[in-house]
């Protein structure tokens, strides 16, 4: 029971997970105007995410507009595109495949070792997620940071960390948090029973047989041969010292 309510939680966690990576990859708050120095007027906010741009005034409504070129964007937010998308990718597929290892489904049923295969491989999934959202969401905030203290650059140039990048964080603990549970849930009883596979002559001590076979019925045979009749021969020779009496009245 444990063992199910275990793959259930890192399920909801992956699905968690899968929700955040999405709003991390459309959301535009990845870089936000940064209002410090001379730079006070509060009436304009300025939104840079990864696929657009977005000017939000007083009194106003937000208004975004898309990138026209992908070389117009910093390195950073560049790599960062692909990384989410392979991050999407990577947990959509890491759910599937837990799904599929589940106790509760039907695929694999007969194979236990198939299900703790296919729920391992899962969990590095989930894994490879988290890293893929990890590197491009800690990247931009790295930049961020240090063009905010470069002494060069003027106040109106510099920004500050979106919630978007706050949300990637969260995220990243969640698809780690998913798919460490699936890795320390499974990896020890796959190689346990890889133990018992290959030492035949002993089984493990919690092993229990499944059913004893039982025949249906014991067979019977319809009937007994019984022959019709016992042979007897035609004649048969007389013992010896016995008389014999001919036609013609000789005793022989």
């Amino acid at each position: 029971m444990a063992k199910g309510a275990l793959e259930i939680v890192a399920i909801c966690l992956g699905f968690i997970g899968l929700i955040g990576v999405a709003a991390v990859t459309g959301l535009p708050m990845w870089r936000v105007t940064a209002f410090i120095g001379e730079n006070i007027i509060v009436m304009e906010t300025r939104w840079e995410g990864l696929w657009m741009n977005c000017f939000r005034q007083a009194n106003i409504r937000m208004q975004c507009k898309v990138y026209d070129s992908l070389l117009i964007l910093p390195p950073d937010l560049q790599a960062a595109r692909g990384l989410m998308c392979c991050s999407i990718a990577l947990t959509s597929f890491a759910l599937i495949v837990s799904i599929v290892g589940m106790r509760c489904t039907a695929a694999f049923k007969e194979n236990g070792r198939a299900k703790h295969i296919t729920l391992i491989v899962g969990g590095c999934l989930f894994l490879l997620a988290c890293i893929t959202t990890l590197i491009p969401v800690s990247w931009t905030g790295n930049v961020i940071i240090r063009d905010f203290y470069n002494p060069l650059l003027l106040d109106a140039q510099r920004r500050e960390l979106g919630e978007a990048l706050y949300i990637g964080w969260v995220t990243s603990a969640i698809l780690f948090a998913a798919g460490v549970i699936l890795l320390c849930r499974h990896a020890p009883r796959a190689q346990e029973d890889e133990k018992y596979m290959y030492n035949g002559s002993s089984l493990p001590p919690n092993y229990k047989q499944p059913y004893t076979y039982q025949p249906a019925y014991t067979y019977q045979p319809a009937y007994t041969y019984q022959p019709a009749y016992t042979y007897q021969p035609a004649y048969s020779l007389p013992p010896q010292g016995s008389v014999i009496y001919s036609k013609r009245g000789q005793y022989i």
